[in-house]
């Protein structure tokens, strides 16, 4: 067979709302605000009898509605409009990925179409989906540490003499994670009020009971709010099925890895934050879709369980500022996890098909990343020469400060480490994006507040500010002018 001829490159950030300017209420998918939950309460009992879904997203204002047909649609449409208990509606807009590595060439689809005749598309996961208990842990050096170029240039290892991010919890919102590789699963967060047993002598942690009655049943390490359930592992998708169709490579295991890999123990890779705790949320599925109410849930769900870092490697282009009051629900969300002292980290965005662009300037900013939500760290991608990723978003106003995000090394689904998402047939995708630099500042965050616990959001991010190492490719470019320096950091 001839060699296929292409070259990929993955952007790694995901982006939600294609489209929003031209989005309206007319929809059978509607987050709306009520005053308060009693008032969100008494309308969905009404609703319900009709036939329409409802689903809380963790504030106790904000509901999901899905409508069950037209008619109910416009009749409750008309209700909500009039009821003084609504403060707001919005739609429920589509997540996605953003490069989703489907190849479209007819030609090429072709070829890649007869290899793959034999093979059905389906997403990767274990034959047991259980969640593993700790292991009995290890010791040695991380054999692949030298290929994580973003750890060495922060000489990470040189800065854990003061902690290794004990005690702090970092959020990964994302595409699940894969819970039973070697390199996370000893550092996964476990709910205290989901282990042990009960008065009855079971475990918490498979019983069928929420224990700590948050609303999540047998909650141990996380949620998945797409599937609706407590095992939020990293359904991916490779090969030719990615290349056919598209979807999910093992987004958020990537992340996880360089937010906090266990170091020291004979295996792998070392993250920034080696002794964080990851608490995994799930809400985008192996298509690499979701919903702006999973988003919502999944922050709302790592505040309340007292995450202090949200690593979002996800994000939107094109949302309209002026059309702000659509999205809302998102912005409250962030600004609930500002009130609770919690760090949203997040990906600056990879640009207009893969070109990137000034979110201060552009007509299609990337959002959160642009929100001015004050507890927001936006990430830019560089390289090893400290060159800002061709891809990668910027802004003087809008980009806080640039991290490791170009050909990054880390933990894949599957229980395997990598830099590359495909390399097969002449076809060759890296790791590559703002979502990619997005976890180590996550991780860098986490490693800070390990050791200066008492310090408030603010300070955990002007240390991370001020602590950066100023760079050409950043200076005029981000509000630091500079990249993520964790040695410098740790001794601020």
């Amino acid at each position: 067979m001839k060699r296929l001829q292409l070259s990929l490159q993955i952007m790694g950030a995901l982006v939600l709302w294609a489209g929003v300017a031209n989005a309206t209420t007319d929809t059978k998918d509607l987050l709306v605000k009520f005053t308060d939950a009693k008032a969100a309460n008494r309308y969905a009992l009404r609703a319900q009898t009709g036939g329409a879904k409802i689903e809380n997203l963790g504030d106790g204002q904000w509901v999901r509605i899905q409508f069950a047909d037209k008619q109910i649609q416009d009749r409750s449409l008309r209700d909500l409009r009039s009821n003084p208990n609504v403060l707001a509606t919005q739609p429920n807009y589509p997540v996605r990925l953003l490069n989703n590595y489907r190849v479209n060439d007819p030609a090429l689809r072709a070829r890649l179409a007869e290899i793959r005749e034999a093979q059905a598309a389906a997403p990767k996961k274990p034959d047991n989906l259980d969640i593993p208990a700790r292991g009995p842990g290890g010791s040695g050096t991380d054999g692949e540490y030298s290929k994580q170029w973003g750890m060495n240039d922060n000489n990470v290892k040189g800065s854990w003499g003061q902690g290794r991010g004990k005690g702090t919890i970092v959020a990964v919102i994302d595409t699940g994670v894969d819970y039973t590789h070697e390199d996370l699963t000893d550092n996964l967060w476990r709910n205290a009020g989901e282990s042990g047993t009960d008065s009855q002598g079971r475990n918490k942690a498979t019983n069928g009971v929420d224990d700590d009655n948050n609303g999540f049943i047998d909650d141990t390490i996380g949620w998945d709010f797409v599937s609706n359930d407590n095992k939020p592992y990293d359904l991916y998708m490779e090969g030719l099925d990615l290349l056919m169709g598209g979807g999910n490579p093992g987004h958020g295991t990537h992340c996880a890895g360089n937010v906090g890999a266990i170091a020291d123990n004979g295996r792998g890779i070392a993250g920034v934050a080696p002794e964080t705790k990851i608490m995994v949320l799930r809400f985008l599925s192996e298509k690499g879709e979701g919903s702006t109410a999973g988003a919502i849930q999944s922050i709302n769900y790592a505040v309340k369980m007292g995450a202090k870092v949200l690593s979002n490697s996800w994000g939107s282009e094109g949302e309209d500022p002026a059309d702000g009051a659509q999205n809302q629900a998102l912005r409250d969300a962030i600004k609930a996890a500002q009130d609770a002292g919690v760090l949203f980290i997040a990906a600056a965005g990879n640009g207009h098909q893969g070109v990137g662009y000034d979110n201060d300037k552009d007509a299609k900013p990337a959002y959160p990343a642009s929100y001015d939500h004050e507890n927001i760290v936006s990430v830019a991608a560089l390289d090893s020469g400290d060159k800002l990723g061709s891809f990668s978003n910027w802004g003087s106003k809008s980009v806080d400060i640039g991290a490791p995000g170009v050909v990054v090394f880390s933990t894949t689904a599957g229980g395997k480490y990598s830099d590359t998402v495909i390399d097969m047939y002449g076809i060759k995708a890296t790791w590559d994006g703002t979502s990619m630099a997005t976890p180590h500042v996550a991780g860098a965050a986490a490693l800070y507040w390990s050791v200066n616990p008492n310090a408030t959001w603010r300070e955990v991010r002007d240390a991370i500010m001020k602590s950066s190492k100023p760079i050409n490719s950043l200076n005029g470019k981000s509000v630091s002018g500079g990249k993520l320096n964790v040695e410098n950091l740790m001794k601020y």
